[in-house]
């Protein structure tokens, strides 16, 4: 997966990045979604393990266009996985509150602690975004905020968390394709927003934004993935893959037994004998 990393003070464009690639899995949709079963099961024995150990976190950065997929790598790449130790962040408009602190305040109290797992379903980025292609602050403000972000992830890191940021990299053609499902299902008539539209005539800024983004914070300690997310089955499989080899690279371990354990294990059997 290291195709799709972003190097460290980067320079790339994401024209150059093909939202329908799958060049690292040979088989298709059907074998896809097979080897994503596998992946599911490999995550929930490591997020297990990361739970149990109590040592390491793990926050999960996801950003897109809308209709990117965020919503729906959740829900496939951890599906099955113990909830008690995997919380979802989601960061709409700022509340009133929110908007008297530093725009990172709101996201601190939502980092990870020892044994968990969020994932920011967006996140501190769209002061890097949303904000600078509609001018909520001026170009001096927003500028200085990728400096904020690198050293606020740089605490993070220094104090536990291991990081991984994707970028759900879709066209123009598949969002309106996606688009056009939610308005023709009526199940999914909710998740249309006409605004949305609006936002797609400046596709354009958003890309030099996001290419800005990519380029000034991927760092060695909190590094962006740029997956192509065209194809869904593909998505969940590069996001599955980083985190799994991820999680398996910090040499996890569960606690040591209780003392004793053999004794204990001598009275638990005769409580079930005598029990029956």
């Amino acid at each position: 997966m290291d195709k799709y990393r972003v190097p460290q003070k980067g320079t790339i464009k994401l024209s150059d990045y093909d939202p329908n690639d799958s060049s690292e899995f040979k088989g298709g949709k059907k074998e896809g979604k097979e080897a994503l079963l596998k992946l599911n099961a490999e995550l929930e024995k490591l997020q297990e393990l990361l739970y149990a150990e109590g040592k390491h976190k793990l926050l999960i950065v996801l950003q897109a266009m809308d209709t990117g997929g965020k919503d729906g790598t959740i829900r496939h790449v951890f599906d099955g996985v113990n909830p008690q130790g995997v919380k979802v962040a989601s960061f709409k408009v700022p509340t009133s509150v929110e908007l008297s602190h530093d725009y990172l305040w709101r996201i601190h109290q939502h980092t990870p602690a020892k044994g968990e797992i969020v994932i920011f379903n967006r996140s501190h980025y769209e002061d890097v975004l949303v904000v600078r292609v509609h001018n909520l602050v001026s170009k001096d403000v927003w500028s200085k905020r990728y400096h904020h972000i690198n050293e606020f992830e740089r605490l993070l890191a220094e104090e536990g968390t291991t990081i991984l940021k994707f970028f759900l990299h879709v066209d123009l053609k598949e969002q309106a394709e996606r688009f056009l499902a939610r308005v023709e299902d009526p199940e999914k008539h909710w998740k249309f927003n006409p605004g949305d539209l609006d936002e797609r005539k400046r596709w354009d800024e958003y890309q030099k934004a996001y290419e800005d983004a990519l380029n000034k914070t991927s760092t060695d300690w909190a590094p962006w993935y740029v997956v192509p997310a065209n194809k869904k089955w593909y998505r969940n499989l590069v996001v599955g893959t980083v985190i799994v080899d991820t999680l398996k690279k910090l040499k996890m371990s569960f606690p040591a037994d209780v003392p004793d354990l053999e004794v204990y294990h001598k009275r638990l059997l005769e409580m079930t004998l005598n029990e029956e």
